[in-house]
């Protein structure tokens, strides 16, 4: 898939805004595929113009922009080249996406304890495509409504409020303007424990066979939760903004942590199986709260372009 230069960024976001992105995702189509629908609304500063949407698909089989076809085999590269833009426009996109076995994009991992799938996203810094059919550059930020079809005894997370809206459907409650790859979807046989902290609903999860030390560990991680609110709250004078907060302990992981708005992921060594040193203890609590930092450094304030990262980071 070609990368993307910040020159080619910079023209992309002075010519269009994108205003919305709906995504359904059918994650029951078996252990290698999955089924991604999206929906993108933007809006084009320069009548007639050109661009890309950024799309890596397994398959594609429809593309529309408009109402009006586009051939499937207009994508190249990882690029599907848009023309003739009018001053508001909306482009579907439906295609077959595979799972990724790397930690990157839609992640499916299988539990050697009970055999049991988990499916989690991390699409920092450029795996959104993916996923879901993208401008994929940071300062290109909408907001987003996610549905998701899955197996009927999994349970769905996401940046947004999950609700079951039928037998294995949930649809996640519309997000903030967030960055591409900042979106997540988690997925499986999760075991949870929740609580409630100032008005935020908080949630901890696991796969199942991770139960016990899920558990086990519950009151302490809620409390490094409720402590670093407070000091984040009182630190920037702005309250939290994405609604429910969910940090959830995936297998697989190729990072830390990664602070996805709503549903922070971290890799489930975090759950200590054994007795957890002090040492062990502070690096988690510390991993906890910079995770929640990024709330307000990453999240609600985005860098335009990856060379300003570390201004996250500081």
């Amino acid at each position: 898939m070609r990368s993307l230069t910040l020159a080619e960024a910079r023209e992309r976001s002075s010519l269009i805004t994108v205003t919305s992105y709906a995504v359904e995702l059918d994650l029951d189509q078996g252990a290698e595929v999955f089924g991604s629908r999206t929906t993108v609304r933007f809006t084009c500063d320069e009548l007639g113009a050109a661009t890309w949407v950024d799309l890596k698909a397994h398959s594609v089989e429809t593309i529309s922009l408009n109402g009006e076809p586009i051939d499937p085999d207009a994508v190249s590269d990882g690029r599907l080249p848009l023309h003739r833009l009018a001053a508001d426009n909306e482009l579907v996109v439906a295609a077959t996406m595979a799972y990724s076995h790397d930690g990157q994009g839609l992640h499916r991992a299988t539990d050697p304890a009970d055999d049991r799938d988990y499916v989690y996203g991390h699409l920092f810094l450029d795996a959104a495509p993916s996923v879901f059919a993208c401008f994929d550059q940071p300062d290109l930020k909408a907001p987003y409504d996610v549905t998701v079809r899955a197996p009927l005894d999994w349970t769905v997370l996401g940046n947004g409020a999950a609700t079951r809206t039928a037998p294995g459907t949930w649809t996640l409650a519309t997000t903030k303007p967030l960055a591409t790859y900042f979106v997540t979807v988690c997925a499986g046989p999760y075991v949870s424990v929740r609580d409630e902290h100032d008005g935020i609903p908080l949630g901890i999860h696991a796969r199942a066979s991770l139960r016990e030390p899920l558990e086990r560990h519950a009151a302490e991680l809620f409390d490094v939760t409720k402590r670093s609110f407070d000091y984040f709250h009182g630190l920037f004078g702005i309250r939290y903004p994405f609604g429910e907060y969910h940090q959830v302990f995936v297998p697989e992981f190729n990072a830390g942590a990664m602070e996805n708005p709503g549903c922070v992921t971290f890799r489930d060594q975090y759950l200590y199986r054994g007795a957890a040193t002090r040492d062990e203890l502070l690096t988690r609590a510390n991993t906890v709260s910079h995770e929640m930092s990024h709330m307000w450094f990453g999240d609600i304030v985005t860098m335009r372009w990856w060379d300003d990262l570390w201004l996250n980071e500081s």
